[in-house]
Parts: structure tokens; C-alpha cells; sequence
């Protein structure tokens, strides 16, 4: 017999050797209580989270949970059905509804994960005889949505206005194309420069969807997101979105002004075929993105806590993945793997809980421990938390 998982075996060897050394496996964590948004016991302790995506808090909001026993209650615990089908609730709508409102656009889809809004949304737009222009660094649901349409890649050079411009002179004219960016990039936090991409992307006849999974709720004057902030948002045909960063719980959506739009409820594969979301999780979504329309003091607490945190990272001398800070998410650049795994286990020991992130997920092969601020994490919290990367980072020889 061919052993169908042999080509994993290098990745087997790597874990079994890092695990080897006592390290606690930091892709398989086991929070045992969650007592708020930024504090969870980790192994028995009493540790600091920063690396939940919990951008705005919402996890333990009072009126979210609310929403979401009374949804229960009065519901059930699921559809078990596509949203065709029987999967429709009120909720459903109420949750599209307040996209709608947030986002001031005419249309809103709502699907099971933020993953599989990609996924539908990319593969039903681009088919084999499109083109799909992105980013060279562009999330995995945005590679494996174009595969599942069967498009023609065409990557270009990280944020690069440039390489993209010259990627889109080159396609022919009479061709369908669809740029994807996205306004945050997970990894190392940086923003896309949307302004001058969305212009170039428009001016070669492409439409443009934009995937604002890191930016949602606290970027832009009503937390729309870097095409907002940078003044694009009407020059963009499609956002993507996700409940499992800034709304907190779980779930994707697309929003539009196209006028076609609705016609993809019938066409789209991951939306017909995958189960709607529980009556639950729609309700704690929509109450927490209505809240969200108001959070202005929230998103300004959480970026001076992202740069107060960049600024105290760079000064006790570790390297970051931004010269300045651009989003909730820091970056810190590991020199190899090893090293990173080690930095993330003192850091643990220390209580305090970021993530890990290796190749093939990182850009260029790094090693990183990727931080995500929450607008809930005080100022005294990211005090201690430079604390502990002080310690932990002197101990491992990060930092001298």
C-alpha cells in the first residue's frame, strides 16, 4: 500500500523533535476557562491572551450573550439545513440586515465561516476561463477559492502597486478578472495600500473584492475597514468578512452594491451546500455588530494600545514585522523556528499567550509570534504584558 500521508513526513519529524524537548505543543493549547476577553487558565495558570483575534472585546459582552441563550431558547440549537433549503431563520435575515446597515450597502450574504465566504464567493465570481489577480501573501481561503473555481492565478509581489499594474497590462483585455487584496494581512499586520491597488485595478477593467477580516469593527471612521479609511469603500465590488475576529463569535459574510448580487445564493456552491449558521451565533452577531456601529471609544483604546505595545516591543529591541504600527496585529520576526518555539514557551510560562507561526504560513518562510491587541486589554495589562516579553525574551537571548 502507498502511504497516502508519507509526504507529510518531514512535518512529523520537525513536531516530534520540538516536542521532544518538553515544549507544550502551541497548536494544540488547551484553554480549561475563559474568565474574559483578554485573561483564560492556560495549564493551570492564570494567562494573558494575546493572540484570540478578540479585536473588540465582544466574547463576554452582556446584551451578545444575552442574545444568544434568548436565540436558544426560543430557536433550538441549530437549522440543520442550507440556507435554500430549511436553514433560513429570522435571525438569518436580522444578521443580514445589520451588515447591510453597518456597511451602508444595498446587499449582505451570510455564510458559515469566514473561510467559506472566500471560498464561495471567489470560486462562483472566477471560473477557468477568468483571472484571479492577488497577492502573493493572500490567506489560504483566497488560494483555495480560486481553485475551486479552476481560475488562472496571476500573484504578484506583496503590496506592491507596481508589480499589480504591470500583472493586470499583461492579461487580455476581453478576459474576465477579479483582484483580490486584503486590507490587513494576518500575518505581519500590515495594510494594503487600497487607494492607488483599487485605482490600477479599475482602470484595467477588473473588479475588485477586498477581504477585511483583520480590519472590521475598528479601522475607519465607522469601523468598515482600511477601503474606508483609505476612502475606497465605493470603488470596491465585494467585501469579505468574518464574526470570529472583531464580532466575536463565529461565521462569514460578503457585502455589495452589485446589482446581481443576490443571484449568488442560488450559484454558490459553499453557500447551497453547507448548513446555515445556529439561530444562536446569529443572534450574538448581529447584536455585536449593531454594537459595534457605536464603538468609537473602543477602536481608539485599541489603537493606542497597539502603538503603546509597538513601541515598547521595538524598544527592548526585538524585531517586528512593521517599522510603525498599522493594525491590532504585531508581529514579532523569531530567527528560526527553534528559537520562536522556545520564545513561546517561556512566554506561556510567564503567562502570557500569543501564537506561533511557521512556514507555509508566514510570508518568505519566517518564524513569528503574531500578537492581536484587544480593545479590552487595559493599559496596566500592556504593561505587564511588555513585562513578560522582557523576561521571557532575556532568557531565551532574543533580546540582551
Amino acid at each position: 500500500m502507498n502511504d497516502l500521508l508519507a509526504k507529510f513526513d518531514p512535518i512529523i519529524e520537525q513536531r516530534e523533535t520540538l516536542l521532544s524537548t518538553g515544549l507544550t505543543d502551541p497548536f494544540g493549547l488547551v484553554m480549561e476557562r475563559v474568565e474574559s476577553p483578554t485573561v483564560a487558565i492556560c495549564n493551570g495558570n492564570r494567562t494573558i491572551l494575546l493572540g484570540t483575534y478578540n479585536y473588540m472585546g465582544m466574547t463576554f459582552d452582556a446584551d451578545v450573550v444575552a442574545a444568544g441563550k434568548k436565540a436558544l431558547d426560543e430557536f433550538g440549537s441549530g437549522t440543520t439545513g442550507s440556507r435554500v433549503l430549511n436553514g433560513t431563520y429570522q435571525g438569518h435575515k436580522e444578521c443580514e440586515a445589520a451588515l447591510r446597515e453597518f456597511y451602508a450597502m444595498d446587499h449582505a450574504m451570510v455564510f458559515s465561516t469566514g473561510y467559506q465566504a472566500n471560498l464561495g464567493i471567489i470560486s462562483t465570481l472566477a471560473g477557468k476561463d477568468d483571472y484571479v489577480i492577488l497577492d502573493v501573501d493572500s490567506h489560504a481561503s483566497i488560494y483555495d477559492g480560486c481553485a475551486l473555481g479552476n481560475a488562472q492565478i496571476v500573484a504578484f509581489r506583496h503590496n506592491d502597486v507596481d508589480a499589480l499594474e504591470k500583472r493586470l497590462k499583461r492579461l487580455p483585455q476581453e478576459t474576465g478578472k477579479l483582484v483580490v487584496l486584503e486590507g490587513v494581512y494576518s500575518m505581519l499586520g500590515d495594510v494594503a495600500p487600497l487607494k492607488e491597488m483599487v485605482a490600477v485595478s479599475k482602470a484595467a477593467g477588473a473588479m475588485v473584492l477586498v477581504d477585511e477580516a483583520h480590519s472590521m469593527g475598528f479601522i475607519g471612521e465607522n469601523g468598515r475597514g482600511v477601503a474606508e479609511a483609505q476612502g475606497v469603500i465605493d470603488d470596491v465590488d465585494f467585501i469579505i468578512g468574518t464574526f470570529s475576529k472583531s464580532v466575536g463569535t463565529v461565521g462569514g459574510f460578503c457585502v455589495s452594491n452589485h446589482p446581481k448580487f443576490e443571484i449568488l445564493r442560488l450559484v454558490c456552491r459553499p453557500y447551497v451546500f453547507t448548513a446555515s449558521l445556529p439561530p444562536s451565533v446569529v443572534a450574538t452577531a448581529t447584536t455585536s455588530i449593531r454594537k459595534l456601529m457605536h464603538g468609537g471609544n473602543k477602536r481608539a483604546h485599541l489603537i493606542e494600545n497597539s502603538k503603546r505595545l509597538h513601541g515598547g516591543l521595538k524598544e527592548l529591541g526585538f524585531t517586528l514585522g512593521t517599522d510603525q504600527p498599522q493594525s491590532a496585529i504585531i508581529a514579532v520576526i523569531m530567527p528560526d523556528l527553534e528559537t520562536g518555539a522556545a520564545m513561546w514557551q517561556a512566554l506561556l510560562n510567564e503567562g502570557l499567550y500569543v501564537n506561533l507561526a511557521r512556514p507555509p504560513a508566514t510570508p518568505a518562510g519566517m518564524t513569528l509570534l503574531r500578537c492581536s491587541l484587544c480593545a479590552e486589554h487595559s493599559t496596566e495589562q500592556v504593561a505587564e504584558i511588555l513585562g513578560k516579553f522582557a523576561i521571557a525574551g532575556r532568557a531565551t537571548g532574543c533580546i540582551a
